[in-house]
């Protein structure tokens, strides 16, 4: 509001009068604003950048990271996003590093600081798989601990693909592998019956290996015989073969990630008389003549 301001005055014939003063106020200069739009998930470079003016005092790093449309590279030829969320595990024994390869993989981060994970950890990377598609990646590290192992099915249920980690510097860790894969294969399966896709990973191989881990033609046997779909050598405190292996996971999860084939049934007809209704495998036939 204008301040006001009485003041005594006196006219030409002598007589005193009141003059007040009203004080312009002030307008503030307008502040312009810089905006920038990100292309993808990365830092935008200035090609992308849209600078309407730059004149006044810069925003806060989050006004200045705000988006006005989803990026071009995400969206598919009709417009719209294609988003995909998958679930995925990361078991092994304790102490083989499989919060480390998580933090790094997810955060590009490794602490030598060590602690158990106690249950379950979860984590969320979010993935442009390529030009039509994002996906949201859900890892759950889950406690090597045996004391959490009846906690196992719960944590496994809707999975669609798991990391099982060994440490090459402890053979020990890698016999175990084979029970983990076990307990896997027992709890959770593909909604076509099928097994979810395992990688197996060797973390810590920038240290000394231990002489009973086996390699070559001895790993690619057990592989086969355990039904892995690949293996790893990996190192999350130099950032070795994470990034590869996840991808290689993913590549497997989005072959698996398809539609249940139909069949069709032929007791069962359209009332449009078109034909047989369709039905999964896993369904079965209806023989009620209703």
């Amino acid at each position: 509001m204008a301040a006001v301001e009485s003041i005594p005055s006196t006219t030409g014939q002598g007589q005193q009068i009141l003059v007040s003063l009203v004080e312009k106020p002030v307008v503030p200069p307008v502040k312009r604003l810089s905006v920038t739009t990100q292309e993808d998930a990365t830092v935008p470079s200035s090609s992308s950048r849209h600078v309407i003016t730059s004149q006044s005092q810069p925003l806060p790093y989050a006004a200045t990271q705000m988006s006005i449309s989803p990026p071009p590279s995400l969206l598919r030829s009709d417009g719209k996003r294609r988003e995909k969320l998958y679930k995925v595990l990361v078991i092994g024994d304790i102490g083989v590093g499989k919060t480390s390869v998580v933090k790094r993989y997810v955060h590009r981060f490794f602490s030598q600081q060590y602690r158990a994970t106690i249950g379950v950890d979860f984590a969320l990377k979010i993935i442009n798989w390529d030009q039509n598609t994002v996906i949201r990646l859900q890892l759950w590290d889950i406690a090597g601990q045996e004391r959490f192992g009846h906690m196992t099915r719960v944590y496994y249920k809707d999975a669609v693909g798991a990391f099982i980690v060994f440490d090459t510097t402890r053979g020990a860790t890698f016999d175990a592998v084979a029970k983990w894969k076990k307990d896997l294969d027992q709890k959770v399966e593909l909604p076509d019956g099928k097994l979810v896709p395992c990688v197996l990973l060797g973390n810590k191989c920038d240290q000394p290996r231990d002489s009973q881990t086996p390699e070559g033609t001895r790993m690619d046997q057990f592989l086969k015989e355990n039904e892995f779909s690949g293996f790893f050598e990996t190192s999350a405190k130099e950032n070795i073969g994470i990034d590869q292996a996840a991808r290689f996971l993913l590549s497997k999860i989005i072959e698996n990630d398809s539609p249940v084939p139909q069949e069709l049934d032929k007791d069962r007809l359209r009332l449009d008389g078109t034909g047989p209704i369709g039905r999964t495998s896993t369904q079965e036939p209806n023989n009620c003549s209703c």
